[in-house]
C-alpha cells in the first residue's frame, strides 16, 4: 500500500476556499474576506508561501494591510486545520483535507521549495504511538522532511 502524494496546484485554489467556506459554516466559524482572501492566497500559491510575501500581495490589493491583520488571519486558519505552517522555511501551505484535523508529513524541495503532503495516516499513528510508549504527549506534529523533488533531480 502506497501514499498517495499531493502538489498544491493554482487550479485547485477556488475549489479549496469553497470547501474550507463549507466546513467553516459546519463549524460556525465566521470566514471574514480577510481570513478568505489569505486563504485564497495561500492556496494560489503553488507552493509554501511567507507571511511578508501574503501580506505583499494584501498591499498591492488594498494598499493599507498591516502584519498583524495578516498574522491574526493565519493564526485563524491554522487553528482550524485549514493551512500547514512549515516551520523550517517558516512558510504556510493549504490543507488538502480541511474539512478533516489531521496531522500530516511534508516533503519539501530544497531547490525549487515546492512542498507536498504525504496523505498517508499510518504516519502520524506511528510517531503517536511511539511518542505515547515513551510516556510522551504530543500536542502538535508536523514532520517536514527537506530534499529534492522529481521535478529537480531529473533537470
Amino acid at each position: 500500500m502506497s501514499a498517495k502524494l499531493h502538489s498544491h496546484h493554482i487550479e485547485d485554489a477556488d475549489s479549496f476556499v469553497s470547501a474550507v467556506e463549507q466546513a467553516s459554516e459546519e463549524r460556525g466559524l465566521r470566514l471574514t474576506p480577510l481570513r478568505k482572501e489569505v486563504l485564497g492566497l495561500v492556496a494560489a500559491a503553488g507552493k509554501p508561501v511567507k507571511a511578508y510575501d501574503l501580506l505583499d500581495r494584501l498591499r498591492e490589493r488594498h494598499g493599507n494591510a498591516a502584519p498583524p491583520t495578516v498574522y491574526r488571519a493565519l493564526d485563524f486558519l491554522l487553528e482550524q486545520g485549514f493551512i500547514h505552517k512549515l516551520e523550517s522555511v517558516n512558510a504556510y501551505v493549504s490543507c488538502h483535507h480541511p474539512a478533516e484535523a489531521h496531522q500530516v508529513p511534508f516533503l519539501i524541495c530544497d531547490n525549487c521549495a515546492s512542498a507536498q503532503e504525504v496523505c498517508d495516516p499510518r504516519v502520524a499513528e506511528l510517531i503517536e504511538t511511539q511518542a505515547r510508549a515513551l510516556g510522551f504527549r504530543p500536542q502538535a506534529q508536523t514532520l517536514e522532511v527537506h530534499g529534492l523533488c522529481k521535478h529537480c533531480r531529473e533537470g
